[in-house]
């Protein structure tokens, strides 16, 4: 049982650590040299993704925990603005491992933030 304890615990560390980059790390990284990765001129920019939702403080951490805990009352009207205006073309990169919650998220957001207009 502790064996399971600790390996869940570190995949949580761990996906925590992918996810929560603070923002002036991504300001100051530069484009990737690998141009099969992210070509220049790329139509999905992750770093401009994520920093719509890292500009809204404390949005990250609450989209983090709703992911953990399928919870979604934590999300405030602001982080839902910003999560309402993400293209939706960066929903794929920004949460592979789960692609039903973006549009979940969406809808709740819709709900919370009701005259917000939604980019598709």
């Amino acid at each position: 049982m502790g064996s399971k304890t600790v390996v869940s615990s570190f995949l949580m560390v761990s996906l925590c650590v992918a996810i929560f980059v603070t923002q002036g790390v991504a300001h100051t990284q530069t484009q990737p040299t690998v141009p099969e990765l992210f070509p220049p001129g790329s139509p999905i920019d992750l770093v401009k993704c994520w920093s719509s939702l890292f500009n809204v403080e404390g949005c990250v951490l609450e989209i983090a925990k709703s992911i953990f805990s399928g919870k979604f009352e934590n999300v405030e009207a602001a982080c839902c603005k910003a999560f309402l205006t993400l293209d939706t073309n960066c929903w794929p990169q920004m949460f592979p491992l789960n692609p039903f919650f973006p549009p979940l998220l969406k809808d709740i957001c819709a709900r919370i933030v009701p005259n917000s207009p939604a980019r598709n």
